[in-house]
C-alpha cells in the first residue's frame, strides 16, 4: 500500500531514515510520498526521491510558513495573478517585488518525481509553536501556489485546519485552475457539510492515525470516525503524516510509514470491509489523483 503523505524529509528521521524505509517495505508499504512545507524541506523531499526508487515528492509552502518567505511581510495583493494570461487562460506568472520563493518552488516542481503541489492551504488554529499567520498572507501564498500547480499540470494536496469556509471560497474562485480530479485534502477534518462540499468538488481525502483516537479534536464538532464513515472508500487515501499523528497503540512515539497499515485496518473495521479491499482501493485512488505515479513502477 501507499503512504500518500509523510515527512521523512524532517530532521526527526535524520539519523535512521534508511531503517525507517526498510521497516515500511517489510510492512507492505510499496511507495512513500514525502511532502515539503517550505523550500528547504521540499528540496529534501526531492533529494530523498532521487535516492530511493520507491520514494516520491510533493512540494510547497505550508500556511504556517506563509509569513516567512521574505525578511518582511509580503505586501498585500503582491501574489495575485497577473491579468495577462498564457495558454489555457493560466497566468504566466504572479506579481511580487520578491518572488524568489515561488521561482525556487517552480524549479523544484520540474523534477520528474514531484507529483503535486502541497501541502498548501489555510490554518486558523493557534499552535503553541506557531501562532495564526495573518489570513491575508496565507490566502495570497495559497492562491499563488494554486496558479503554479495549474501551470505545471499538477494536482493539489491541501492542508486545512478550521479554515474550511475560506478554503472552499478560494477554490471556487480558482475553479478554472483545478485539474480533474483536482487533488486531495490531507488529514481530513471539519464537519459533514464541509466534507460533502470537498467531495462534490472532486477532491479525495486523506485519513491518518488520529482517526484511532477517542473523542473530538479541539475546535472540531465531528469525530474523525464519523468523517471516515461518511466518505466513500472510492475517495479515501491513507497517510501517516510521519512523524506526527501516530496511531494507537503507538501514540506518543514517533510515527513512521510502516504504521499506515494500522490506519488501513482501522478503516476496514469501521466500514466492515476486508483489509485487502481497503488497500487495493485506496492505492487505486492514489494513482487516480497523481497521474505521474505509475502503477507497478
Amino acid at each position: 500500500m501507499i503512504d500518500v503523505h509523510c515527512h521523512l524529509n524532517f530532521n526527526k528521521f535524520e539519523s535512521d531514515v534508511d531503517e525507517v524505509i526498510k521497516r515500511a517495505r517489510k510492512a507492505g508499504i510499496t511507495k512513500i510520498i514525502n511532502v515539503g512545507t517550505q523550500i528547504d524541506s521540499s528540496e529534501h523531499a526531492v533529494a530523498l526521491a532521487e535516492q530511493y526508487e520507491d520514494l516520491y515528492a510533493i512540494v510547497g509552502v505550508h500556511p504556517h510558513h506563509a509569513d516567512k518567505l521574505t525578511k518582511g511581510h509580503l505586501p498585500s495583493g503582491s501574489l495575485r495573478p497577473e491579468r495577462s494570461e498564457g495558454s489555457h487562460g493560466i497566468p504566466d506568472q504572479v506579481r511580487n517585488d520578491n518572488l524568489d520563493w515561488i521561482k525556487q518552488l517552480e524549479a523544484i516542481a520540474e523534477h520528474e518525481k514531484v507529483l503535486a503541489i502541497g501541502e498548501i492551504g489555510m490554518d486558523y488554529y493557534s499552535y503553541q509553536s506557531n501562532g495564526i499567520v495573518d489570513p491575508k498572507i496565507q490566502k495570497e501564498v495559497f492562491e499563488a501556489q494554486i496558479v503554479l500547480a495549474a501551470r505545471k499540470d499538477l494536482p493539489l494536496q491541501i492542508h486545512n485546519r478550521q479554515a474550511g469556509k475560506d478554503i472552499i471560497e478560494i477554490l471556487i474562485n480558482h475553479k478554472s485552475y483545478l485539474l480533474n480530479p483536482p487533488g486531495m485534502f490531507h488529514c481530513m477534518s471539519g464537519d459533514i457539510p464541509f466534507l460533502n462540499k470537498v467531495l462534490e468538488m472532486g477532491f479525495y481525502v486523506g485519513f491518518d492515525g488520529n482517526i484511532t483516537y477517542e473523542g473530538i479534536a479541539p475546535g472540531e464538532t465531528v469525530s474523525l470516525k464519523e468523517l471516515v464513515d461518511k466518505t466513500p472508500l472510492e475517495r479515501i487515501v491513507i497517510e501517516t503524516d510521519s512523524p506526527y499523528l501516530t496511531p494507537l497503540p503507538h501514540r506518543g512515539k514517533r510515527n513512521e510509514p510502516s504504521y499506515a497499515i494500522i490506519t488501513a485496518q482501522f478503516i476496514a473495521d469501521l466500514k466492515g470491509l476486508p483489509i485487502q479491499k481497503v488497500v487495493e482501493q485506496t492505492d487505486k485512488n492514489v494513482y487516480t489523483i497523481f497521474k505521474k505515479l505509475k502503477a507497478g513502477v
